[in-house]
């Protein structure tokens, strides 16, 4: 790493119709680093990678790049000095194999004429630079794993001769295990003079990989090369917030809850090929958590308990009443409401009003005579949204307008509404900041001290522990533990997750 920066941006400003996005953000970063991009959703951050990847430009303020003013008028001439931006949601042509999608757009040719054979080649020497020779060049990128398209969308990065690269919540859809090997990659490229803006919520991968940091805050630079051996992760969460928030979880109820009769009972639930022989009881009021690897069936198991996957055994009831296999309605008319990890794709209509969102789960409460009363269902949802603190307040703007953290909180208020008996939860803070974050496990919390019977899927160990009051291990389908979260430990989820079956 050296001292003199190869990107400086500074006094960046960028306006859009009533909105100050950014209002003066200064960012360097060196060759050879990984500078970690920190800040709230909403703080600016996505704005200023699109404004370095070129696809807004800046109402002030000055690029300068290798010593040199630049001017990335569009992707494309941010791309031809060197800048690659590889997003969450990957733009990837799922049904195009990997050689194709690491070369689109500046395919391999001579004369006019595909070369085939040549492009095979540079695609596998690219995978190879990142340690995964093993992926096949000629396998369609949709059949691939989320952190096997990652690498893909590195190789296509690289394929540009990348100086920098821009890396937007990249652990976002992988374990523990997945990661690991994306900051051994991340290595190798600083290790040979690629610069890494690396952008994420974890502020514990941030410790582990980050170099220097810099911290946005409502469109502005709060702080700017911090080392991040040197600043403390409180320091880190009073400038992104503006306050002291201690990150840890809501307290569990001092005293045991009268357990009485089971609000959720599953008995020998499979799903053929996923996962097998799933026994799982959650009473009023409890919080239990599924820990495991990526692949290893949790979500399919709340799925299955939501009816959206038929399963092919076994029985799910919720206060002693069976719900129909496979039935989405017979599940949510029992009272079983579903957050997905997806909650882009699977979990609201970005395009409808936060109040559509709200109350799609409950329209005959709103009929009056055949119509729907929508001043009533505007009303509730804005007594909703008030009690949860969305932002910016508002409930007729449309829900993509929202952060991530934001838009969390209408998928719960969609449930709030129904008066759900059972709330399943996958991935509840994915891609959610500090603050919201500490919100929803408040949120969820309250809902059980309420009642509700709560159960958590989620990819962070800590999380499960911190806010369970019980752990299953599910591992390759198969849940080979269960306990209080009091009685196991971190280290011990992992020892369970990654064992090896040991053959019969």
């Amino acid at each position: 790493m050296t001292d003199t920066p190869l990107l400086q941006m500074t006094g960046i400003v960028k306006q859009f119709p009533g909105v100050r996005a950014l209002d003066g953000v200064d960012l360097d970063v060196r060759a050879g680093e990984v500078h970690c991009l920190l800040g709230q959703n909403g703080a600016g951050k996505s704005t200023l990678i699109k404004v370095l990847s070129g696809f807004h430009q800046p109402d002030e303020g000055t690029i300068t790049w290798d010593g040199q003013d630049a001017a990335f008028s569009t992707p494309a001439k941010a791309i031809e000095h060197g800048v690659a931006t590889i997003y969450q949601e990957l733009d990837l042509v799922p049904h195009l194999d990997v050689t194709e999608n690491v070369f689109l757009g500046h395919e391999v040719s001579r004369a006019g004429f595909s070369q085939r054979s040549r492009a095979r080649e540079m695609a596998r020497a690219l995978l190879a630079r990142l340690g995964h020779a093993e992926i096949p060049v000629t396998r369609v990128v949709g059949d691939l794993s989320p952190a096997n398209q990652q690498i893909v969308s590195m190789a296509r990065a690289l394929s540009h001769d990348t100086r920098l690269l821009v890396l937007d919540e990249p652990s976002a859809v992988l374990d523990q295990q997945e990661v690991a090997n994306l900051f051994r990659v991340i290595r190798s490229l600083t290790a040979e003079g690629v610069a890494v803006v690396y952008i994420s919520h974890r502020l514990e991968e941030i410790r582990q990989i980050g170099d220097r940091i810099t911290v946005l805050k409502d469109g502005r630079t709060v702080a700017t090369g911090l080392a991040v051996a040197d600043t403390p992760t409180a320091e880190l969460i009073r400038l992104m917030t503006g306050r002291s928030i201690e990150y840890v979880f809501p307290p569990r109820p001092e005293t045991p809850r009268d357990q009485g009769e089971p609000v959720l009972e599953v008995r020998d639930l499979s799903l053929a090929g996923v996962f097998t022989g799933v026994d799982l009881t959650v009473h009023a009021g409890e919080i239990v958590g599924l820990a495991g690897l990526v692949g290893a069936g949790r979500s399919e198991i709340l799925e299955t308990l939501y009816g959206a996957r038929r399963a092919s055994t076994g029985t799910v009831a919720v206060d002693g009443k069976r719900l129909r296999r496979g039935s989405v309605t017979s599940s949510v008319q029992a009272g079983v409401g579903l957050a997905p990890e997806e909650r882009k794709s699977q979990g609201l209509l970005l395009d409808e009003a936060v109040y559509r969102n709200i109350t799609m789960s409950s329209m005959a409460r709103f009929a009056r005579f055949g119509f729907l009363d929508r001043g009533q269902e505007r009303k509730r949802a804005e007594e909703l949204t008030t009690s949860l603190d969305v932002r910016p307040t508002g409930v007729t703007r449309a829900v993509r307008t929202l952060s991530g953290g934001n838009q969390q909180k209408v998928v719960l208020a969609r449930w709030l509404l129904r008066d759900c008996r059972v709330l399943l939860l996958d991935e509840p803070t994915r891609g959610v900041d500090v603050g919201a974050r500490s919100e929803i496990y408040q949120l969820v919390r309250s809902l059980a001290d309420r009642g509700v019977a709560v159960v958590v899927v989620s990819s962070e160990i800590e999380e499960v522990l911190g806010l369970a009051d019980r752990v299953l291990v599910v591992r390759e389908g198969e849940v080979v533990h269960e306990s209080a979260s009091t009685d196991i430990d971190e280290a011990k989820v992992l020892d369970l997750v990654m064992e090896e079956r040991v053959p019969a």
